[in-house]
């Protein structure tokens, strides 16, 4: 199993990070940290992520995985990036996302007419990329497997381990790997924070949210 995970400037590494970790660990499995050069790509926390291989020197990949963060806008307009997501994932057996990589996926071509999600504060823009918006932490639609946002790239890496392994594997995965979340606030979601916090993470992602559905309008109008 071949799995190439997609990297570009500004992006967020949780996405990233926490499919990789729990991915790389699945029987048989070979994952590839790809980008447009091998030259470390920055993310949106300071980290640099060094590349295993560029989109030139990608094999076949059996799946391929595209990350969010706020450089999905700019990636979308970039020729070779774009170029690179609708050509893997037009072959890959698995076609998949975490949080707004899906606007990427979309912006490809690969979500038409498919059943999707993203980041709760985006999840209404899907179907400007044709994808049809579903709600739940992850998401499938035949080949299509798309994560919600950041953290639930975890869940949908243990529920992706399961289906190309087993769910044995995957248990075994999430057990070695300690997943037993306990958080110290029942914050996770819009319905389930308090009024006073959800307002004001709501305010922010208004303002984003507006930028990024005009981001994306504009790369596809470009593209």
């Amino acid at each position: 199993m071949q799995i190439g995970f997609v990297l570009f400037p500004n992006v967020t590494q949780l996405d990233f990070t926490g499919p990789l970790q729990m991915l790389h660990r699945v029987p048989g499995a070979t994952t590839h940290i790809l980008a447009r050069t091998l030259a470390p790509v920055p993310s949106d926390c300071g980290l640099g992520l060094v590349p295993t291989g560029t989109f030139a020197q990608a094999p076949a990949l059996d799946m391929i995985c595209v990350p969010g963060g706020f450089g999905v806008g700019a990636a979308i307009r970039d020729e070779e990036t774009l170029a690179f997501v609708r050509a893997a994932g037009q072959s890959a057996r698995y076609v998949t996302s975490v949080c707004t990589g899906a606007f990427l996926l979309g912006a490809a071509g690969l979500l038409r007419g498919r059943r999707a999600t993203t980041h709760w504060a985006y999840h209404h823009l899907l179907p400007l990329v044709g994808a049809i918006p579903q709600q739940g932490r992850v998401v499938r639609d035949g080949d299509v497997i798309t994560g919600g946002g950041v953290t639930a790239g975890i869940d949908f890496a243990l529920t992706v381990a399961a289906e190309i392994a087993s769910p044995q594997a995957a248990q075994r995965i999430q057990l070695a790997t300690e997943y037993d979340p306990e958080p110290p606030f029942a914050a996770g979601s819009p319905d389930s924070a308090s009024v006073e916090v959800s307002d004001q993470v709501k305010a922010f992602y208004a303002v984003r949210a507006a930028e990024f559905k005009n981001e994306i309008s504009a790369a596809l109008a470009a593209a």
